[in-house]
């Protein structure tokens, strides 16, 4: 068991979303005493089934307890989103605490779901942070299989490699085609593939579109698929224009590098230091954690990226509301010199209260004129605390 960072709460209902595979249905287990919660699984076809046709009964399920108020735990809501309004009547008329799980909000958002006016707060739930995972975590392991709990407690390689590939069948299945999210599904199928191989790159729809033999308003109505089913988020271009010339596409960041590799169909063994592919996977993990421990600690932040050309980018802006934004340059390598901190020199002045750092393997902090190089670990913790 991993002792989680989220911050849930006992004096308010809330929504709880993370992909499949985050350990949702763990968190509460553990969160709610036996004594304190009612659960109901829409996973449990049976009780799918009745819920579906009959969402009245969730009242006559629940009337036995209204004396005790506890708390009610719904797993997978969105399979039922009319479920809903009567939460929201109990919530209101009978004073139920909810905590609502779901791995779309996808499905309640286009189907007009009520999503309880403010009377549930909402939390989002990610794989395992470093920081959770605590002495199980190994950068070498985390950079090929992910932090999916399910997939870290698998001793052996090959059960991960097993896990990570059932993982992204059942997803296409039960999340794309069952929730009907996708109708004509082999061409998403080929975008997954192509949208993984793109990982941590600035998005080209019109490229995709070409190689999956679609259309760049599907390719970017996709991508907001993967968002809104938490499989990953937009990194923005900085949406100053420091310069005239700046590119001004995004890019994507798949949620777990397990996933994403095994959605490429990269092989774990080409996931080699010094390799490219290792490259792209590191400056995935470090944008990962910054973006999961920034979100469970509930600041007001914003991330984006910054490119003016081929030989100038800065891989990720950190915003905070009132205070210095960070500048970050993400190095895999285990020495960096004066040579990996010349964009952040060129370009940092159009940003002077930014905080300057270079962010990689070395164990030496060093300083670059303006520009602190510290190890990636000593990086995120300035970062994010």
């Amino acid at each position: 068991m991993y002792k989680r960072k989220i911050k849930l709460i006992k004096s308010n209902s809330f929504f709880l979303f993370g992909a499949r595979g985050t350990g949702k249905s763990t968190l509460l287990s553990q969160y709610f005493d036996e004594s304190e919660a009612v659960s109901l699984n829409l996973l449990d076809p049976n009780i799918a089934r009745e819920l579906s046709a009959y969402p009245e009964r969730l009242q006559q399920k629940l009337a036995p307890f209204e004396n005790k108020k506890p708390w009610v735990v719904i797993d997978e809501v969105q399979k039922i989103p009319q479920l809903l309004d009567l939460v929201h009547k109990l919530i209101y008329e009978k004073k139920f605490h909810f905590a609502l799980t779901g791995s779309s909000a996808r499905k309640l958002k286009r189907g007009g779901a009520n999503m309880l006016a403010g009377r549930a707060f909402l939390f989002k739930l990610f794989p395992l942070s470093i920081s959770e995972l605590g002495e199980n975590f190994d950068l070498d392991t985390l950079l090929k299989y992910g932090s999916l709990p399910q997939c870290v407690n698998y001793e052996s390689k090959l059960d991960k490699e097993r896990y990570l590939k059932s993982y992204v069948e059942t997803y296409v299945k039960e999340e794309i085609l069952v929730e009907q999210i996708v109708r004509n599904l082999p061409p998403f199928r080929r975008f997954l593939e192509a949208a993984a191989q793109c990982n941590t790159e600035t998005i080209n729809y019109s490229n995709i579109a070409k190689d999956i033999n679609s259309d760049p308003k599907i390719v970017k109505n996709y991508y907001e698929i993967l968002e809104d089913t938490l499989l990953g988020f937009t990194l923005p271009s900085h949406h100053k224009s420091v310069r005239k010339r700046q590119r001004r596409a995004p890019k994507f960041y798949f949620f777990d590098n397990g996933v994403v590799r095994a959605l490429s169909g990269l092989e774990p063994a080409l996931i080699s230091p010094k390799s490219y592919e290792y490259g792209k996977y590191f400056e995935s993990f470090f944008i990962q954690e910054v973006h999961r421990q920034l979100s469970y600690s509930e600041r007001n932040f914003r991330l984006s990226h910054l490119r003016i050309d081929n030989s100038q980018e800065i891989d990720l802006i950190v915003e905070f509301s009132g205070k210095p934004a960070f500048l970050v340059e993400i190095k895999s390598s285990k020495h960096v010199d004066e040579r990996t901190a010349r964009t952040l020199n060129q370009l940092g002045h159009e940003f002077p209260q930014a905080q300057k750092i270079v962010a990689s393997q070395d164990p030496e902090p060093k300083r670059f004129q303006d520009v602190d190089a510290l190890h990636w670990l000593e990086a995120i913790r300035k970062i994010t605390c």
